[in-house]
């Protein structure tokens, strides 16, 4: 059986009911007809036809315009062109056009369903197509006893044990002879689609008797069910296994073959291609004899074989790798030093950091680049500064985010025996810049993580090690590279989660907040024209003033760096935008009004920052990771035991603090002029606000003690005072970290006086003089100097018993 169209509507399933339907219909008594070269149609079967005479063509334009009816008749002789009447067999079958298509190619495909058979019998007319008389073809039921459904039911096995045996049979075709329910129509749809010539399937149209035709039929399938099992035995005797060798040469000639058509290139001609390329390299003895070495083994790898395709990979990793391929450093100073001003507004100690290792490498010209971390809040410009030095050296820029990464072979590689493998990030970026000696930014290296998989800060101890990295050994290269070249600058907002081995490669510069005065610069040279740009503005447009700018960094703001500036910049931009694109009116100068009308009421109050008129509340600084900030301690007492109550979600660090604190002032209760009977008498609670914000670190013992002071004398605090600093027992005052981002805090919250240990002074010098005129320092070094300088000597009220003086007491000053 021929293979069997997939489309439905060519092959629809017939019911009794519709046989019975088309028997009933009439025949016309004169039909055109269209004769067939090479097809039998047989009654109820649905057939695709090409009809390519002119005269047919014709015929079937005609009717379908009207009847849609059409004699459809076999000619005897296949090899006739133009065949006569007298030429055609004298049964046919009437079919009815379903749908007629013309074809790209300008043939014309026509689809016709067998109707009834019919007999011809006078010719009416030759042209131009043949018309004639017919009389309808008298069929000959047969009666369905027992033989008669044994009959049928050995044509459908038979019919489904060829469709079995033929692989170009679909299994559709199988589902169809099953879902057919008429008798008739199963054995001319059989008919139609096996395996005979066009007599025999004419003998079965013109014979009248059913079970004589599902006798003929039985013997065709008969025949060619013989044959097809003959064919497979045959098939089965006669196949030899080749040898292997033989098997792998003819399958890499087919594979050769099609990747020729496809327009790929052969394995030889890949193999040649990356010897070419090779030769070009700039590569060192050991690096060109471990490519040759690979190249070989190359050639002895099976194309078919899965390491074939990871060999290939691998040469090609190491003729993308930059081997001793550099970019020409442009050390031009003056003019580095313009691209670093351009771009980021302060930051004068990175800058002259960069300035210095340009100077040297000028000099010099083989300088081995240093490790340089750069240590601050978020958005103080650490990456970004990054590019600004790739720019201003002239050297290629590459980033690599280390944040999250906790697999060793991120950094390292894997080795290639395991499936998947892929070099380390450090290799793939310096491959991606196409350079040895970028400027490689390792941006969040403090957000490295550690688990099962190793540990990624150990894997970077060697990369940035300069004394090692020269020879830096990636598990997937297999051969030591050359990182000694790359300008490596790390990144990262706090020193304390790095591991210190890491920490001690790397030159640590601070990157602190920026003051008001800054954060106005970087608004009108950086981000206000960048925003104008981002949102389709023009300098016409808009027009931002300092004077918003401060109100939008103190009103709306509270960070060290400027990311969050950035957005309410942004918004502000949105909101003049909106105006422009709805024609609406609107000020091309930016108003203060117009700031709180776009963004709403300001987010921060500054006058919660001034209120230190209660006893026992006293203004520290803290660093927080965006930057400094300030916190209030709060004391208390009230009636009790001495019991002490901590509060506000304090870390171990500041619950030590404030007992170094209490221990302090009752050993020198009779200095502060305080009863020690007090501390039995009272309890004591000490609090932090805002108490769901976890808080820790090392700069709160002076606060703490002064805080605990001023409860139990009720002397209030001077305002407008801040303090920090840690203590110890004997009352030593000792320095602590991150003065500017607290000094930076300090002033945005409109403090006057700042208490530090005497030891932090180098720290204000650093700071320029211009951004703290108006704050006064008070250095100390004992924690009896910061109680003079703290407190006021007017009592809030009645102090608490104080009927009992010590004879070595002192008055507070």
């Amino acid at each position: 059986m021929p293979s069997i169209n997939e489309d439905s509507e060519f092959f629809p399933l017939m019911s009794s009911e519709d046989e019975e339907e088309m028997n009933n219909e009439e025949v016309p008594e004169i039909i055109s007809i269209l004769p067939l070269r090479n097809t039998v149609l047989f009654p109820g079967v649905v057939i695709p036809i090409t009809v390519g005479r002119d005269k047919s063509i014709k015929l079937i334009r005609d009717a379908n315009k009207g009847s849609r009816l059409i004699g459809v008749v076999a000619q005897q002789d296949v090899s006739i062109e133009d065949p006569t009447f007298t030429q055609l067999n004298k049964v046919g079958t009437i079919a009815l056009i379903i749908k007629m298509l013309q074809m790209p190619d300008g043939n014309t495909t026509v689809i016709l369903q067998g109707k009834k058979r019919f007999m011809l019998k006078e010719e009416v007319q030759s042209e131009p197509y043949i018309k004639a008389t017919i009389d309808p073809f008298k069929e000959i039921k047969a009666k369905e006893d027992k033989e008669f459904k044994a009959m049928v039911s050995s044509v459908k096995d038979m019919a489904m044990n060829i469709i079995q045996l033929s692989p170009n049979i679909p299994s559709e075709a199988g589902i169809a002879i099953r879902n057919i329910e008429s008798t008739s129509f199963l054995i001319n749809f059989i008919s139609s689609n096996m395996n005979a010539d066009m007599a025999a399937k004419q003998t079965l149209l013109q014979t009248a008797s059913l079970r004589d035709r599902i006798n003929m039929v039985l013997e065709h399938l008969t025949l060619d069910l013989q044959m097809l099992e003959l064919k497979n035995q045959i098939q089965t005797k006669v196949r030899v296994d080749l040898d292997k060798q033989q098997r792998d040469y003819f399958l890499n000639q087919q594979l050769k073959t099609i990747q020729e058509e496809l327009g790929g290139t052969s394995p030889d001609l890949e193999i040649e291609n990356l010897r070419k390329r090779a030769l070009k390299k700039k590569w060192d003895k050991e690096v060109k004899a471990h490519f040759a070495k690979e190249l070989e083994k190359l050639t002895r790898t099976n194309p078919a074989a899965a390491d074939y395709s990871v060999q290939i990979n691998y040469l090609e990793l190491l003729l993308d790798l930059p081997w001793n391929e550099f970019t020409k450093d442009n050390f031009d100073l003056k003019r580095a030093q313009k691209v670093l001003d351009k771009d980021h507004f302060g930051l004068d100690k990175v800058k002259q950091r960069i300035i210095e290792y340009l100077a040297v490498l000028k000099l010099k010209h083989n300088m081995k680049a240093p490790i340089l971390c750069l240590v601050g809040p978020p958005g103080v410009g650490k990456t970004s500064l990054g590019k600004s030095i790739a720019k201003a050296l002239g050297r290629k820029y590459v980033r690599m985010a280390l944040g999250g990464v906790r697999d060793e072979a991120e950094i390292r590689g894997h080795r290639k025996t395991y499936i998947g493998a892929m070099p380390g990030r450090i290799i793939q970026s310096v491959k991606k810049a196409g350079a040895a000696n970028p400027v490689f930014i390792l941006d969040e290296i403090d957000k490295v993580s550690t688990d099962f998989r190793g540990d990624p800060s150990s894997a970077l101890l060697e990369v940035l090690d300069p004394e090692q990295n020269s020879t830096f050994y990636d598990n997937y290269v297999e051969m030591d590279f050359d990182l000694s070249n790359i300008m490596f600058i790390a990144t990262a907002n706090s020193l304390s989660s790095i591991q210190p081995a890491l920490l001690d490669r790397m030159e640590i510069i601070e990157v602190n907040g920026y003051t008001i005065e800054e954060k106005v610069e970087i608004a009108k040279r950086h981000l206000v024209p960048k925003q104008r740009e981002a949102h389709g503005l023009t300098v016409k447009d808009v027009v931002v003033k300092s004077d918003v700018l401060e109100k939008l960094i103190e009103d709306y703001t509270r960070e060290s760096g400027v990311r969050s500036l950035e957005k309410r910049i942004g918004s502000v931009i949105r909101g003049v935008a909106k105006n422009i694109a709805m024609e609406e009116p609107y000020n091309t100068l930016v108003s203060k009004k117009e700031v709180e009308k776009i963004l709403g009421a300001p987010f921060y109050d500054k006058d919660l920052y001034e209120n230190n008129d209660t006893a026992g509340v006293v203004t520290g600084l803290a660093w927080t990771s965006v930057g400094g900030d300030i916190l209030f301690i709060e004391a208390s007492l009230s009636p009790g035991n001495g019991k002490l109550t901590l509060t506000g979600s304090l870390g171990d660090v500041m619950k030590e603090s404030v007992t170094i604190a209490l221990a302090y002032l009752r050993a020198h209760a009779g200095y502060f002029n305080i009863n020690p009977k007090l501390f039995e008498q009272w309890d004591i609670h000490v609090h932090v606000p805002a108490g769901a914000t976890p808080k820790d670190g090392p700069s709160a013992g002076v606060t703490m003690l002064t805080a605990l002071v001023s409860a139990f004398t009720q002397r209030k605090i001077k305002p407008h005072l801040a303090m920090t600093g840690e203590i110890t027992l004997r009352g030593r005052v000792l320095p602590v970290g991150g003065i500017k981002e607290k000094i930076l805090a300090a002033k945005r919250a409109n403090i006057k006086e700042i208490i530090l240990c005497k030891s932090n002074q180098k720290d204000i010098l650093e700071i320029k003089e211009d951004y703290i005129t108006d704050l006064k320092f008070h250095y100390v070094t004992d924690m009896r100097e910061v109680i003079n300088l703290a407190l006021l000597t007017e009592l809030v009220s009645e102090p608490l018993d104080l009927t009992v003086k010590e004879k070595e007491a002192k008055p507070v000053n």
